[in-house]
């Protein structure tokens, strides 16, 4: 289980004061959305590992699935979707090639011994 560690919150959007509480606080959520991708990043190593044809990398319904459910989740949390979908788009882009990219080094051959 991944615990996410950040400096302590001073404001919320609405007890902003100045333009440095404002950038205090955007550089802490980056930091903890750099950890929470990373923890992603790690389950496209497994899904390289564990899928047995480079073929289904690229799953076009996955991703349809993947992008409606984060459109879905968008209005509870007061996330704009016309932000979400080309982050995600984007980060789903970059996900399959990183996954490609772990798969092929997983299916490397050893080098021969001399």
């Amino acid at each position: 289980m991944t615990t996410y560690t950040s400096d302590p919150r001073r404001r919320t959007a609405e007890s902003a004061e100045t333009m440095a509480d404002v950038r205090y606080e955007v550089d802490r959520i980056d930091r903890l959305l750099v950890e929470i991708l990373a923890e992603r990043q790690s389950f496209m190593d497994a899904a390289a590992r564990i899928k047995g044809d480079r073929n289904i990398v690229h799953d076009r319904a996955r991703i349809e699935d993947v992008v409606a459910k984060v459109k879905a989740a968008c209005e509870a949390a007061g996330l704009s979707p016309a932000i979400a979908e080309p982050v995600w788009r984007t980060l789903i882009d970059r996900c399959i090639a990183y996954e490609f990219e772990s798969y092929d080094a997983l299916s490397a051959p050893l080098p021969a011994n001399s």
